[in-house]
């Protein structure tokens, strides 16, 4: 799969941090966690384009469709809407050339001057956009696997008090607190998080779930 950045991009950056408590893992292993998060995208409302105003639901109508985007400097793009970042207003276009499993390109939300829709998509490419992000590992899983293995972690992690959410298009990845994130097949390696100590924690206790599945 090929990422391709599209548009220009200029972001803001902010810092912040958080003290995270949670009261025991496993009922013997304190945690107290603080995230450093940089990167995040300050948008100045008085210089929003109409894009950028709409609002999440707004932007989930155009997720799975086939769009026209034109951005400034009459720049034009055509694909499959992914997914908006809800943040930044980020449109993620995917496109399938020939004999190519599919490219990604990202057109930054202050960029955008029109979205226009070109087609609806039905359920047979809301699977294929739904594969183009999925881990290798993951395809080796049937859907009703990969379910059961989402569900297992989050009952364990919620029953170990920590603060577990679903988010994506299909609800695929498991949010941690809202800070680290887990795709399928959920396993230490589909980990991801820009603070290392939360990263590498958790990857840890995962490990150690895993084992206890067995």
């Amino acid at each position: 799969m090929e990422v391709k950045p599209a548009g220009p991009f200029c972001p803001g950056i902010s810092e912040w941090e958080q003290s995270l408590d949670a009261s025991s893992i496993g009922g013997d292993i304190p945690i107290s966690w603080c995230v450093a998060a940089a990167g995040v995208q300050v948008l100045d409302v008085r210089n929003m384009n109409d894009w950028q105003r709409k609002s999440p639901l707004d932007w989930q109508t155009y997720v799975n469709k086939l769009v026209k985007v034109v951005a400034v400097e009459k720049h034009e793009y055509e694909g499959w809407v992914l997914t908006v970042d809800p943040v930044s207003a980020t449109i993620v276009l995917a496109t399938f050339p020939e004999n190519e499993k599919g490219s990604i390109s990202f057109i930054m939300g202050h960029a955008v001057q029109e979205v226009e829709v070109l087609q609806e998509g039905d359920s047979d490419m809301e699977q294929r956009l739904a594969r183009i992000l999925a881990p290798e590992e993951s395809q080796a899983y049937s859907v009703e696997e990969l379910e059961r293995r989402k569900n297992a972690l989050k009952t364990w992690l919620e029953s170990n008090h920590i603060p577990v959410g679903e988010q994506g298009e299909l609800g695929r990845t498991l949010s941690v607190a809202g800070v680290l994130s887990i795709e399928p097949p959920y396993g230490p390696e589909q980990c991801s998080s820009t603070n290392e100590i939360i990263l590498a924690r958790v990857q840890g206790l995962l490990q150690g779930f895993l084992q206890q599945q067995r």
